[in-house]
């Protein structure tokens, strides 16, 4: 039986971005330098894959570093952690590695440079992600108000109106993101903002390659997890762009094939936090069912890395 002809387009870039290159790196780096087992606190990065392949190898995840033995290193998530969390380390005497993705760390900058000034910040972000709680731990209770919409601009209760600071968690949607700071500079003028967007650039190169296969597609599909962030804002970036088939799959067995039933031209993605693995996964099972011809389409080249900490770069 002739299988159905489809084009498979796929978004570049895709998957993994440097922080979560660095991230998954420093767990295997920690297990090379100190053996089996090492304590992650917090999924490393939102993948299951990713974090069952660690755990595999001996990496043991936790929620909080009270489950850590103070005899063993432990990791601190991509996502950050709030200041409390390597102090409580620190007086433990515990061995610890900050995987932060750089690009929030600079967030975490931010915040404290803006109290130093006497601001109040405004955080735009999920309530309860790990990155927003990280975040607003840098700085004592009430000194960073979180907002996740235009909407709630109207109430939010400030200091001092004059004396005000925003800014976002870095894996937003850029264009729900845009309204609601264009709501909260109409409400308070003398807003300050970052001197660069807060929204990473792997966030933002990934929506742009969505928005871009959106004008080709009947359907997208974007790997990655349900409590990925990033992820999940590129289904939503497809659907505001006309396509209204745009599912989050986590493998290729998560696939609704009937909503697919009789297209030609899907579009594929994945999250900051999907391997490469798993985009091969999903290829070849359309491959199993179509006569199936790939497309690339690309609207940026990502050539940025983060160096890792310097334990692992020097003899320690």
């Amino acid at each position: 039986m002739m299988k159905p002809a489809l084009t498979l387009f796929l978004a570049a870039p895709r998957g993994f971005c440097a922080g979560v290159d660095r991230a998954v790196k420093i767990v295997e780096m920690s297990l090379e330098k100190w053996g089996a087992p090492v304590y992650v606190r917090h999924e490393i990065v939102h993948n299951k894959f990713v974090v069952d392949t660690l755990a595999a190898k001996g990496a043991v995840f936790v929620e909080e570093l009270d489950e850590c033995p103070v005899d063993r290193p432990v990791i601190f998530s991509a996502h950050g952690v709030p200041k409390a969390v390597p102090a409580e380390a620190e007086r433990r005497n515990m061995i610890y590695v900050d995987a932060t993705c750089p690009l929030v760390s600079k967030v975490h900058l931010e915040a404290e440079r803006h109290a130093e000034e006497g601001l109040q910040i405004v955080m735009i972000g999920h309530k309860g992600h790990p990155e927003v709680i990280g975040t607003m731990g840098q700085l004592p209770e009430g000194e960073v108000l979180l907002i996740e919409t235009a909407a709630d601009v109207a109430t939010l209760e400030v200091r001092d109106p004059e004396k005000l600071a925003w800014i976002t968690q870095t894996t937003l949607s850029v264009d729900d993101t845009a309204e609601v700071v264009a709501a909260l500079q109409a409400r308070f003028p003398s807003l300050v903002g970052p001197g660069k967007d807060d929204i990473c650039y792997a966030t933002t190169n990934r929506q742009a390659a969505v928005k871009a296969l959106a004008e080709k597609i009947e359907a997208l599909l974007v790997i990655g997890a349900p409590n990925s962030s990033n992820s999940k804002r590129l289904v939503e970036v497809g659907r505001n762009a006309g396509c209204a088939v745009s599912h989050l799959v986590e493998r290729a067995s998560e696939i609704q094939w009937e909503a697919l039933e009789g297209l030609t031209k899907v579009g594929l993605t994945a999250g900051a936090s999907a391997p490469q693995v798993l985009v091969d996964e999903v290829i070849e099972a359309f491959r199993d069912r179509y006569d199936l011809t790939v497309e690339l389409v690309e609207t940026a080249k990502e050539r940025i890395e983060f160096k890792t900490p310097r334990i692992f770069r020097h003899d320690n």
